[in-house]
């Protein structure tokens, strides 16, 4: 399987479809209706998840010439698209498909887990993937991280 599939599988996917399925399974969950404004917020930020998820994936692929993975990381620093704005929007993308998804299925659960995975992933960027970085792109880096930030967007009036 190529590299790039099998990091989709491992890690997105994982995280937006096999963890929230046993969340519900073992929570117990019983369907009920979302009102309409969950609905409506949770499609919205469902469609802008999985645009941004996959055009920074993409971009991984076609700039960076590697995966998402850490086992079959990038081998160029990538800081086109989205990354121009924010260094990990892909997670961004990830955590708007967990909060749609506990919009439209009415599951506290879900959105207690998109927290979680959000706590987990600074702890991971600050210990480890930005000491990384730092030590594949150096210089590159450093003037990339110094620049744009790390999960909000800079708002220039």
């Amino acid at each position: 399987m190529k590299d790039w599939v099998k990091a989709i599988v491992i890690l997105p996917f994982n995280v937006t479809v096999i963890i929230p399925c046993l969340i519900l399974y073992f929570s117990k969950y019983k369907i009920s209706m979302p009102y309409p404004w969950q609905l409506i917020s949770g499609l919205t930020l469902l469609f802008i998840g999985l645009y941004l998820a996959v055009w920074a994936m993409s971009l991984f692929h076609k700039i960076g010439k590697g995966t998402l993975a850490p086992w079959a990381a990038t081998k160029h620093l990538v800081v086109e698209g989205p990354y121009k704005i924010v260094r990990n929007p892909m997670i961004l993308g990830v955590l708007a498909i967990l909060t749609a998804e506990s919009l439209i299925l009415n599951a506290i659960n879900i959105f207690y887990w998109a927290i979680l995975f959000f706590l987990i992933n600074c702890i991971y960027f600050k210990v480890f993937e930005e000491r990384q970085l730092e030590r594949k792109f150096g210089k590159e880096y450093l003037e990339y991280k110094n620049k744009v930030p790390m999960w909000f967007p800079k708002i220039k009036f």
